[in-house]
């Protein structure tokens, strides 16, 4: 045991400070894309959505963010991974600009298209980075810490922009997101050291023969599906989750920052815990407890009636615990699928897919879910806790399917972190 140990080299001072820089650029890309549900009510309200257009508007960042990522994926292992997150987030911004200044339904469309182009390939070439970075036993604690972005935005992001929106509307909601993200930029580009070994190890000139040779890989594909399916819960119950909550439950508007600031500090505190964990037990079995965990609550939270606020804090913490207790180990897993070479377009078509996965899901929420009014209750809500604990189901199966993958490639031998080395 001691022995492993001494395999897995400790965190550098350098490190550790690309760790915290990808954590507040994921809470930035994160909180853009999740304040369209705490927003959700306002603007079906103020932009003159039905249920349909608004499924439409959050899918429309999936369906672009999965274009870009494929049309990308090619390119991915091509440039130093620096410059492409430079551009990408640079885009990201501007896009999130657009958002603020939208005036109607359309106008809203066609600025989250934007932000999707761009917003969408960010999260493949920071998982790039960090497969790069660190070796899979390091990779666990490392996204633990990442993906707490996703608790710091329930606790701090949302109830912030929701603040916002309440006292100057809510494209001020935007604009705090597009400021933090210029700020996180010139971070970026100040302090962070080019990630160009991978351009060693290039064998493909042709970026679109790359990208067919990443695509065909049998064991890449399995990686490609089990991932899209994570993503097919989420799309489907959060961009009603505040629409929902009012109507349905009975939560007034001015109360829903308290049940996001409860649901991520639950986050917050089981995500380091799974993190830890998914370097030191088995990560399917993490990933299937978590994954059990989620569909009970989410059957229980998709069939709620009006209810005392502290109860919709309570049955929120233990879903997204569930929850977020799968991300971890199942992302971890999928980096130990590629190759060195192949990492960037791998984790591009990975995002792609997710997103583009995503994007139906949200897609056919908006049709399955019916409102007659805009203040009546949402129909058929609970139909879509069935789906999502159905595909839950074949998720747990797919991830399996992984993990056999990287334990069949560990013996072949132990990941080389070049790009950790050469931080020293």
């Amino acid at each position: 045991m001691k022995q492993d140990k001494l395999k897995i080299p400790s965190f550098t001072s350098y490190q550790k400070f690309i760790i915290v820089l990808l954590a507040i650029l994921q809470f930035t890309i994160i909180l853009d894309f999740i304040i369209i549900s705490p927003l959700g009510d306002i603007l079906m309200k103020s932009l003159d959505m039905s249920t349909a257009n608004f499924g439409i508007t959050v899918s429309a960042y999936a369906f672009s963010a999965g274009a870009s990522g494929l049309l990308a994926a090619g390119f991915a292992d091509k440039f130093d991974r620096k410059k492409l997150l430079v551009f990408f987030y640079t885009g990201f911004i501007l896009g999130t600009v657009f958002c603020a200044l939208a005036t109607n339904y359309w106008t809203m469309l066609s600025a989250r298209i934007v932000t999707g182009l761009f917003g969408g390939v960010i999260g493949s070439v920071s998982l790039a980075i960090v497969t790069d970075l660190f070796v899979i036993e390091q990779r666990g604690r490392v996204m633990g810490f990442i993906q707490m972005a996703f608790a710091t935005s329930q606790i701090l992001g949302i109830p912030i922009g929701l603040y916002c929106a309440n006292h100057w509307g809510w494209h001020s909601s935007f604009l705090m997101i597009a400021v933090l993200g210029l700020m996180t930029l010139v971070s970026v580009i100040i302090k962070m050291k080019p990630v160009n070994k991978h351009l060693e190890l290039q064998s493909d000139k042709s970026p679109f023969l790359h990208l067919w040779h990443t695509l065909s890989n049998k064991n890449y594909q399995i990686g490609f599906t089990a991932i899209a399916f994570l993503s097919v819960g989420g799309f489907m119950l959060q961009p009603f989750g505040s629409a929902y909550l009012i109507n349905n439950i009975g939560i007034p508007q001015a109360d829903l920052p308290t049940v996001y600031f409860f649901t991520g500090l639950s986050v917050l505190f089981i995500m380091p815990l799974v993190g830890k964990l998914s370097d030191k037990v088995s990560k399917v079995r993490l990933f299937g407890a978590g994954s059990l965990i989620s569909i009970v609550t989410i059957l229980i939270y998709t069939n709620l009636h009006a209810i005392p606020l502290w109860e919709v804090i309570l049955i929120n913490m233990v879903m997204f615990m569930g929850v977020m207790s799968r991300m971890i180990p199942a992302t971890t897993l999928n980096t130990g699928i590629p190759e060195m070479k192949d990492r960037g377009a791998y984790m591009a078509i990975t995002s792609s897919l997710q997103q583009i996965a995503g994007g139906i899901a949200a897609v056919s929420a908006g049709y399955i879910v019916v409102q007659q009014t805009k203040t009546s209750p949402l129909e058929h809500y609970d139909t879509l806790g069935y789906v999502i604990a159905a595909v839950t189901l074949i998720s747990i199966y797919l991830v399996s399917r992984v993990d056999k993958l990287v334990q069949q490639k560990k013996p072949n031998g132990a990941e080389v972190p070049a790009e950790a080395i050469a931080s020293h």
